[in-house]
């Protein structure tokens, strides 16, 4: 559902900085940092940092560029 809301024009001013620097439109980063919000109140324990890599990890999979994993070791068979 589609809601309208007003915002602060300087906080849009700011959104503007930040999406166009990650190639967002101005409600995509709204939508981003509004997603980051809340997963931080759900976990306050967690560091941003481990949500935005936890975010992108998820991305990587729905857009299928992981690769699997191979354990190597650094031992040699002689």
């Amino acid at each position: 559902m589609a809601i309208s809301i007003r915002l602060d024009d300087d906080f849009v001013s700011d959104v503007k900085i930040h999406a166009e620097a990650a190639n967002r439109s101005v409600p995509r980063q709204i939508e981003h940092w509004a997603k980051i919000g809340q997963i931080a109140e759900d976990n306050p324990d967690l560091p941003y940092s481990f949500i935005n890599e936890t975010l992108l990890a998820q991305s990587e999979i729905k857009n299928q560029k992981v690769t699997r994993y191979a354990r190597r070791t650094g031992r040699s068979k002689n």
